[in-house]
């Protein structure tokens, strides 16, 4: 089994209470927005399997080592991983095509702050956004997602929430 901390939009910024729970997982998956090349050095150096992509406000280094999407396999589970994505019924441009092209069971995207955790029947995949953990934006709640993949399947999601992103 597999334990796998899911975030976006960290926006320069890692704080103690997310950094508590990254200790308790396996990898540490980013769908971008990271905010600077730093975080994702403080991912790197926690020695957890680190994942992701970047998002439209990470430039010049941060976009040297990581790509706009990503397609990999976590213990018989397809996941595909880009920033900004849209959600069932709402896909950003190109999404759908991408989705039918991987058959991925499970699609991740940051960008709206805004968390979702989606069964898109049609496409036969798990969409998930976990929101916001940095403090940057128009968010309430700062978010993230753990999940558990065990033989092939999420066999649990929980949403994690850090508390109101002006506190």
């Amino acid at each position: 089994m597999k334990k796998i901390l899911i975030l976006s939009d960290s926006h320069g910024l890692l704080e103690n209470d997310v950094l508590k729970y990254i200790e308790q997982a396996d990898e540490v998956w980013h769908a971008g927005d990271w905010g600077s090349m730093e975080v994702f050095e403080q991912l790197e150096k926690t020695g957890k399997i680190i994942r992701g992509v970047y998002g439209n406000i990470d430039g010049g280094k941060l976009r040297t080592v990581l790509k706009e999407e990503t397609v990999f396999v976590c213990d018989g589970v397809k996941i595909f991983m880009t920033h900004i994505g849209g959600y069932p019924g709402r896909y950003s441009m190109g999404i759908i095509d991408k989705l039918k092209l991987h058959h991925p069971h499970l699609f991740i995207c940051g960008h709206s702050h805004i968390l979702k955790i989606i069964q898109d029947k049609e496409l036969q995949v798990l969409h998930i956004n976990p929101g916001a953990c940095g403090r940057h934006g128009f968010h309430i709640f700062r978010t993230m997602v753990r999940i558990e993949i065990n033989e092939g399947k999420i066999t649990k999601a929980d949403v994690i929430e850090l508390g109101r992103r002006t506190t």
